[in-house]
């Protein structure tokens, strides 16, 4: 996610749309990679009941990648009462129970790289969370419009760079199992539509697409058998896209055990066209289902100087940009992943719920006067304080 995200996924999904056609069914569903998917938090959930009175779905997270650099900048972070508190412990307070961090292999600004995720993730499981972490396999962002290589990657052939994607994945994963604090889950790459590592990795040379996620894959086993694989894609509501990536999986024999969606309503088509394909992909593939990153925005003000990605009043039909439109959605998101049938839908995350208007907190790590584009659609107000959504979201 980046300050021009939307014009890279237009471009991204024109240069994939020519290519979507069937291929072979996957094999049927195995319960027991759901049953284990996902361990619930220790410490007992504070979000209130559920609809129905059920239990909540497994995962209720947020992506938190952009905490430790607001902390040493000076952000701050309040319960909905004023009272100011650790922004972990405030998301666990209100029923979150899973967190998300992104992984860099050399980033510009120091931040998050190994080092930076072992300290929050050892924060997050002592509060009795859980963890998913996201390997971009670069040195900045990856997603639908760039899967750069890190630099130090640049020259390898490609048996190296397998070697070099395997050593990086077990390396974080192996300190954080060494710290006590084993990864849960983990994204072999991230918003995959056009593949990773490019051009190696990229969509139109699935052999060698297959064989670096496999090595993902084979990495996060080593260091830990119980940890699910993720293979996570932008562009929640293209059913299209989803069979011809998850089908060209099936024939070049990648291994994966949950399939991860992106869906943010004002970019990836309507909720019914997002709630088919959630709904198509989980039965189709046997596999259980995540929403890796979501968000909505709370207000169309601007908190840190720097455009905001989204500014309309109303950027999804019937979801005004208030705090109360921003909780609608949250709640009807989450009913939607409820509403997977065999239980496959696992829950969801929430994209940046603490990346607030913190001056030096940009987008782009090597620049620190960049602004974030992103503040209005937190789980924290302009005022610091925890917004309704955080709740609607983690009662699910």
């Amino acid at each position: 996610m980046v300050r021009h995200l939307a014009a890279l996924l237009c471009a991204a999904a024109a240069l994939l749309a020519p290519l979507t056609p069937p291929f072979a069914a996957a094999a049927p569903a195995h319960a027991a990679v759901l049953d284990a998917a996902v361990p619930d938090a220790a410490v007992p959930d504070t979000g209130g009941p559920r609809p129905g009175g059920g239990p909540p779905l497994p995962i209720r997270g947020a992506d938190v990648s952009s905490l430790a650099k607001s902390e040493a900048l000076g952000g701050t972070y309040r319960y909905a009462n004023g009272r100011r508190g650790d922004a972990l412990a405030i998301l666990r307070h209100d029923g979150l129970n899973y967190i998300r961090l992104k992984v860099w292999v050399n980033p510009a600004d120091g931040y998050n790289d190994r080092s930076r995720v072992l300290a929050v993730a050892k924060r997050a499981k002592a509060l009795g969370m859980s963890l998913l972490v996201d390997f971009h396999y670069s040195d900045s962002w990856a997603d639908p419009g760039k899967q750069n290589k890190p630099a130090a990657w640049e020259s390898l052939s490609f048996d190296e760079l397998q070697q070099a994607l395997y050593d990086h994945t077990y390396d974080v994963l192996g300190a954080l199992k060494a710290q006590g604090t084993t990864a849960d889950m983990v994204q072999v790459g991230n918003e995959l539509n056009g593949g990773l590592l490019w051009p190696d990795g990229r969509w139109d040379n699935w052999p060698q697409l297959a064989a670096l996620l496999n090595a993902g894959y084979d990495a996060v086993k080593a260091v830990s058998g119980r940890t699910k694989v993720v293979l996570h894609l932008a562009d929640g509501g293209d059913n299209g896209l989803y069979r011809w990536w998850f089908d060209n999986a099936a024939a070049n024999g990648i291994r994966y055990d949950v399939i991860g969606l992106s869906y943010y309503p004002y970019w990836h088509g309507t909720m019914a066209a997002f709630q088919a394909n959630l709904n198509d992909v989980a039965a189709r593939y046997g596999k259980p289902v995540v929403v890796a990153e979501t968000a909505y925005p709370f207000t169309t003000g601007d908190d840190d100087g720097w455009a905001n990605t989204v500014t309309s009043a109303e950027p999804y039909p019937g979801y005004p940009a208030t705090p109360a439109g921003q909780a609608a959605f949250a709640r009807d998101l989450m009913n939607i992943v409820r509403a997977v049938p065999g239980g496959r839908g696992l829950g969801a995350f929430w994209w940046e719920a603490t990346w607030t208007g913190v001056k030096g907190n940009g987008w782009d790590p090597a620049d620190p006067a960049s602004g974030n584009a992103w503040e209005n659609q937190a789980l924290f107000g302009f005022d610091d304080r925890a917004l309704p959504a955080l709740r609607e979201f983690a009662r699910r």
